[in-house]
């Protein structure tokens, strides 16, 4: 099963660098002035005060990432982001076809887990330009929405799919990380249908920035379970024979 290492090594790279890349846009956020005078001086709109977004919800996620130099470590940090899902929808892929070739809904999650990546790709060129254009900014919204959207069906597609064959995988994975998996997909549809009539409106605003900053932080945790659910394949040796 070489697919398991792929998906497991990719897995954990989707974790940790997009949430490295966020809270270091955060830091250089917060803590701009020890760049004052330098090449890498940060712009002024994004500097904020002292705040832990993820409780008060001081600042959001495009505000610390969209202005220089922030956008130096964002841009890339979110396309290496984007090509790492595409390699790890693809070995799901390659994966569950090799497992079974009935019950696999690799065609559906395949679409929306690339799809999501090409949105997070054109989010990431597209941040940082400044049009005062309301067609732009709801082609930003736009964007940043459908990539959230086709992630979350992508990742509820490849459980369901899981559950289909898991009598075939059950000693390739561990069920209890499968139902951690379950439940937090689970809860980020019902907060995201809770949040969405609140998506339009000018209030809320430190509530919306910290659900962004959480929510972000629930999408990426999916791929760290997918790490600890597969179990690393066994090699054979000459014992075994």
């Amino acid at each position: 099963m070489k697919y398991i290492y792929q998906i497991k090594k990719t897995s954990i790279w989707i974790f940790v660098v997009p949430v490295f890349i966020i809270n270091l846009c955060l830091f250089i956020s917060i803590y701009g002035d020890f760049l004052q005078n330098t090449l890498f001086q940060v712009d002024a709109i994004g500097r904020s005060s002292f705040t832990i977004p993820y409780i008060d919800g001081g600042t959001s996620i495009s505000r610390v990432s969209r202005t220089y130099p922030a956008y130096l470590l964002f841009k890339p940090g979110m396309l290496i982001t984007a090509i790492l899902l595409i390699k790890y929808w693809f070995a799901n892929k390659s994966l569950f076809n090799e497992i079974d070739k009935k019950n696999n809904l690799k065609k559906y999650f395949l679409f929306f887990g690339v799809g999501s990546s090409l949105f997070l790709i054109i989010h990431s060129l597209f941040l940082g330009l400044n049009y005062e254009v309301d067609l732009y900014k709801f082609f930003r919204r736009f964007v940043l929405l459908a990539f959230i959207i086709f992630e979350i069906i992508a990742q509820t597609i490849l459980i369901i799919n899981i559950f289909l064959i898991k009598d075939k995988i059950k000693n390739l994975i561990n069920s209890r990380i499968l139902l951690l998996k379950a439940i937090l997909v689970s809860l980020l549809i019902a907060i995201a249908l809770f949040a969405l009539p609140m998506l339009n409106s000018d209030e809320y605003t430190h509530f919306k920035h910290a659900l962004e900053w959480n929510f972000f932080i629930g999408v990426i945790s999916f791929y760290l379970l997918t790490f600890f659910f597969w179990k690393k394949p066994r090699v054979h040796t000459s014992e075994d024979v």
